[in-house]
């Protein structure tokens, strides 16, 4: 199990929860964050720091996000498990379900 960052975070990325995460296993993509599945340790730390309350348990993902549980693992196709966000930085793509979403003007 793992925890997953659905589409609140969408043009947000307010980042706390990287700078709670333990295990360095949240990256960033052009318009949100993505949770490594195989590296993430299942602590907790980030949810609770979200301030738009974007991260939940696998099992917990509202319905209508359901379909972020297999794009923050699609996410990861290419790139694989790379062993902590740090070193890769900002990675210059989305997955197909986040680059078809209009962008949030209101977003900051």
């Amino acid at each position: 199990m793992t925890y997953v960052i659905a589409e609140a975070c969408v043009d947000v990325k307010d980042k706390s929860c990287i700078e709670e995460c333990p295990v360095d296993c949240i990256y960033e993509g052009e318009r949100m964050l993505y949770i490594q599945p195989d590296e993430c340790v299942d602590c907790g730390a980030c949810e609770p720091v979200c301030p738009v309350e974007a991260i939940f348990y696998e099992d917990d993902v509202p319905e209508e996000w359901a379909d972020y549980t297999a794009a923050n693992a699609e996410f990861f196709d290419e790139l694989g498990s790379p062993g902590g966000a740090v070193k890769l930085g900002l990675i210059k793509r989305d997955v197909p379900l986040v680059v078809a979403l209009p962008p949030d003007i209101n977003a900051e």
